[in-house]
């Protein structure tokens, strides 16, 4: 049984882009090489700004649908959350 993650993505355009992964750094490379995403190919270079492990696929998917429901303002609160927290050396 594997890990799964959940990921918040900056775009260089300003833009958010949320997924679900297994392997998180592996899906980085992929987005930063423009081949894990159409939306993100034509908005590089992206940063993570977020990112959460989940206990199973479900309920990375559920959660990714939970974060995709959110307003703009509530994500990039749940990055700056996240972004305070690397640099306190917490995940």
């Amino acid at each position: 049984m594997g890990s799964y993650w959940v990921y918040i993505l900056r775009c260089s355009d300003g833009s958010l882009y949320t997924g679900y992964t297994t392997d998180l750094a592996r899906r980085l490379r992929a987005h930063l090489s423009g081949k894990a995403s159409k939306y993100t190919r034509s908005r590089l270079p992206v940063t993570l700004a977020h990112s959460e492990k989940a206990a199973s696929r479900e309920g990375a998917l559920r959660r990714e649908a939970q974060i995709k429901k959110l307003t703009r303002r509530e994500k990039l609160s749940l990055c700056g959350a996240h972004e305070v927290k690397q640099k306190q050396g917490l995940r």
